[in-house]
């Protein structure tokens, strides 16, 4: 079992570039099999759930090179029958490769995919939608089985602003019969990266960012070159942790509009925030101040993926704050780890009230997902003393070196992996 070994107590400073984002590269890489052709990707992070998409492609026939942050992707031929269970078990996001698969060869069978234990992550909302598109779809074996003779342009409401409903019916509307149109679409900016990614391969795509979404479907599609977003999550972790150490860093090409809700917090808790050429520059007090009151919400709002981190954080700010969890019923797992190193957290149902303590104690503690993984390492950072991050493997799924960033803004941490692995 590799983990985090990290001597808290330092504040945070410098400059860092943040590295491609992991909710926007997933699905661009399962769109790529859209395309009888070559797709290249910039800016792709090398994170364990990117590894992942690269061995499932390759299980289906795919060409793949990775270098650097450069991949490319040859899917001139495919076959899905052989695609690899193991991979599709290890990650959520897998769902993705429904509407692109869907698309371009009618037919597939697909393992329920895997990923953080966080809630229960219903697919009904992908699949009731690609039913409205002709899909017809058995579950059984513990397998999804869809099989369409073709799909058609409709109008699809979705319940919830799903955004891996959204992105699954983007590509399968790409391969659709007409037009498709989705309502109460997500608005997230890996929503509108997908959609840039889609339109420079020729799909014809309109309102991205918006809740209504209208594809084109039948395009002449063509091979693309694309550069993934930065990851905002991994901005807001970096920023949170400079928050709650103390310290003063810069983020290098990161975009406001991306993470206004957290940056809005952040001056809340008494964080000195600034614009600058190249990023966004935080300053931090010491000691910070409660937030009460904070909601998880869908884009615009505060982000699920950062309440973690964000409680980690508030575990030593002066006063009461309460995080609302709204999205994943599971995400507050992590409460118990904090409260191994002193943290008074109390949770009720969707409700956490953290009452803020003057420190935090280091000690062993265990990730229980890959958000709550990078909460325990700036709990660690802000702890009295060493603390052990145990699992790191689920931080791996979705930050690309944390130990290297947080070493370069002056953390003591480091990776120890268990010789037994692999």
């Amino acid at each position: 079992m590799s983990s985090y070994l990290i001597s808290g107590g330092r504040s945070l400073s410098g400059q860092l570039h943040v590295h491609g984002s992991k909710n926007a590269a997933l699905p661009i890489i399962a769109a790529s099999l859209l395309h009888h052709g070559v797709t290249v990707i910039r800016g792709c992070p090398d994170i364990l759930d990117v590894r992942y998409m690269i061995e499932i492609l390759r299980s289906i026939g795919c060409g793949v090179l990775y270098e650097g942050d450069v991949l490319q992707i040859d899917a001139s031929e495919i076959c899905l029958e052989n695609i690899s269970r193991e991979c599709v078990g290890k990650m959520r996001s897998s769902i993705l490769l429904l509407g692109a698969a869907l698309g371009r060869c009618r037919r597939m069978i697909l393992d329920y995919p895997g990923g953080c234990t966080i809630g229960a992550r219903p697919v009904d909302i992908h699949l009731k939608a690609l039913e409205q598109m002709g899909v017809h779809i058995e579950e059984k074996d513990g397998a999804i089985h869809c099989e369409t003779g073709g799909l058609s342009g409709v109008r699809i409401v979705l319940p919830y602003p799903s955004v891996g409903a959204t992105e699954n019916l983007m590509m399968a509307g790409a391969m659709a019969e007409g037009i498709t149109w989705i309502q109460n679409a997500a608005k997230e900016p890996e929503v509108s990266d997908l959609a840039g990614f889609l339109s420079a391969m020729g799909v014809s795509i309109y309102g991205a960012g918006t809740d209504r979404i209208g594809i084109l479907g039948k395009c002449s599609l063509h091979d693309a070159e694309y550069r993934v977003m930065t990851d905002r999550i991994v901005a807001g972790t970096y920023l949170l942790a400079a928050a709650g150490t103390g310290g003063e860093i810069e983020l290098l090409d990161v975009a406001e509009r991306h993470i206004h809700c957290l940056l809005h917090l952040c001056e809340a808790m008494g964080c000195e925030i600034r614009m600058t050429e190249r990023g966004i520059r935080i300053k931090s007090a010491r000691r910070l101040f409660a937030v009460e009151d904070i909601h998880t919400q869908p884009f615009p709002g505060f982000p699920t993926d950062m309440q973690s981190q964000l409680m980690a954080v508030l575990a030593t700010a002066r006063g009461e704050s309460v995080i609302y969890e709204h999205i994943f019923e599971n995400r507050f797992r992590t409460a118990g780890e904090l409260q191994k190193m002193g943290a008074d957290i109390q949770i009720k149902n969707n409700r956490a009230v953290i009452r803020g303590v003057r420190k935090l104690k280091g000690c062993h503690v265990s990730a229980k997902d890959l958000r709550g993984g990078a909460a325990l390492v700036i709990a660690g950072l802000m702890a009295e003393g060493d603390t052990i991050v145990e699992n790191s493997i689920f931080v791996e799924r979705g930050y690309q070196d944390i130990c290297k960033d947080l070493t370069q803004l002056g953390a003591e941490i480091r990776h120890c992996r268990d010789t037994r692995e692999g």
